[in-house]
């Protein structure tokens, strides 16, 4: 099983984007590259692919960036990692069940199970389900702030 700093990186910026969103207001990239430590041009990748999936909204221009498409209740980590990732998958045959020479290997079925299971636990996590705890503590953070202003 393959999760790469695509899909970590994907899951990370969205939930910047979901923490620092404010009404309808675009997020440009650069401010997600600094908080997150990530490069901006790996960031735009990500985002292209992110957009062509619906997950999010681009917008050009002074005051332009991106926003995500929907609440951040409805949109799940299976999702965002897939819309930047292939397939994930524990197999050595790609599901194919010819790993062994042709044939199934023993440890198949077991494989099998743990991407169904990775794939279950990731497609019932949304990404406020991820972000709620910081939500709070980014508010009370966000207050501080503002009360030293």
């Amino acid at each position: 099983m393959r999760l790469t700093t695509r899909g970590k990186y994907a899951v990370t910026a969205l939930l910047d984007l979901s923490l620092n969103e404010s009404g309808n207001k675009f997020i440009s990239i650069s401010q997600i590259a600094l908080r997150q430590d990530i490069s901006v041009s790996y960031l735009e990748q990500l985002f292209r692919n992110l957009r062509k999936a619906g997950i999010v909204q681009a917008a050009r221009g002074p005051g332009g960036g991106y926003r995500l498409s929907r609440p951040s209740t409805e949109i799940n980590v299976s999702e965002v990692v897939a819309s930047v990732e292939d397939k994930m998958d524990a197999t050595q045959c790609g599901g194919a069940s010819d790993c062994h020479s042709g044939n199934t290997c023993l440890a198949h079925d077991l494989w099998t199970e743990l991407n169904d299971q990775v794939d279950s636990f990731l497609l019932n996590k949304s990404l406020e389900d991820v972000i709620a705890n910081k939500r709070t503590s980014f508010a009370r953070k966000q207050e501080g702030l503002i009360a030293r202003g």
